[in-house]
């Protein structure tokens, strides 16, 4: 029998920090989930009622406690694998070659699939909530105007509460940014920052308002607010009737990008039968959830600005 390893499970923390370091969306990636099975963890949701007037006749008003599990699937679930000739790997260290193919694939396919199923995901959201969405023609964010505009997104409905808190990330496009560092309003600088995330993070064009952190996002192919992941070639592409995202705000308190790297294989050549050379194969799950508040059930953390033009 063939001699096979999962890489994933020998280095699964470091392929997570390679998605963090190359993500947009890393300050969201969490792996601290109870998983219950393969693909499903669960979440715990409390609420409580509360005062009542006291009487001082005695006693005391009985409130309510409601705790509800409710179990998350991640189903974003992708695959892929690469046989490299036997003549391209270096035979005394394949193993660093093995290295090199997941940091590559990471770093240029997983990453970028992993902002684009952020940002599509909690853009859907937010789209469901009355409040917390709106659409404006890219080229209403103007120098004179932008700042206003972006000042109420972060103003919209509670996201103050978590403005308040420090717990906001706001995502822009680079024309919104453009416009951004000609506004006469804002009084901070732009410049290429990084946002830090446990220790790493990714470097981009950042400013601030309100303290609530502005981030570019310069890859624009992956902010859209709905994408399609079955491409004959593979990884994704906007879907049809898809919008482009001027503005998306998240709190990472509440939206998680949740990834279960479930296999990364790797056959030495005679360890299968595909051909002469070295197999790699990876399988991943993940996906992305906004959790209601603690108080009343409701979403009320993230917003998200389209442009009023759709893809064709």
């Amino acid at each position: 029998m063939a001699n096979t390893l999962n890489y994933a499970e020998n280095w699964q923390s470091e392929l997570l920090e390679v998605m963090t370091q190359n993500a947009l969306c890393g300050p969201f990636v969490t792996d601290n989930v109870r998983w219950l099975d393969a693909k499903t963890f669960h979440f715990t949701q409390m609420s409580v009622s509360g005062y009542k007037n006291h009487s001082r006749d005695g006693g005391w008003n009985r409130g309510n406690v409601t705790q509800t599990d409710h179990a998350y699937e991640v189903t974003h679930d992708r695959d892929v694998e690469f046989l490299i000739d036997r003549a391209d790997v270096d035979e005394s260290n394949s193993t660093a070659s093995v290295m090199n193919i997941s940091r590559t694939f990471e770093q240029t396919q997983a990453a970028p699939e992993a902002d684009a199923l952020f940002f599509s995901k909690v853009a859907a959201v937010a789209k469901k909530e009355s409040g917390y969405n709106s659409s404006t023609a890219a080229s209403a964010f103007t120098p004179e105007a932008v700042f206003g505009k972006i000042k109420a997104m972060l103003a919209a409905g509670k996201l103050r509460r978590y403005r308040a808190r420090g717990a906001l990330i706001a995502y822009v496009s680079s024309a919104v940014m453009n416009a951004l560092e000609q506004a006469p309003e804002l009084t901070h600088t732009i410049e290429l920052t990084r946002i830090a995330d446990g220790g790493t993070g990714i470097e981009t064009r950042v400013t601030e308002i309100d303290g609530v952190p502005i981030m570019e996002v310069v890859d624009d192919e992956v902010f859209y607010d709905a994408f399609k992941f079955d491409g004959a070639d593979g990884g994704f592409a906007p879907a049809s009737g898809a919008h482009k995202i001027n503005v998306l705000i998240a709190s990472p308190l509440t939206t998680k990008l949740v990834p279960k790297i479930s296999s990364i294989y790797f056959f030495a050549p005679g360890g299968h039968a595909e051909g002469d050379g070295y197999l790699y194969q990876n399988r991943a799950l993940s996906d992305v959830f906004t959790f209601p508040n603690g108080k009343d059930g409701k979403i009320d953390s993230v917003y998200v600005d389209i442009d009023t033009s759709a893809v064709s």
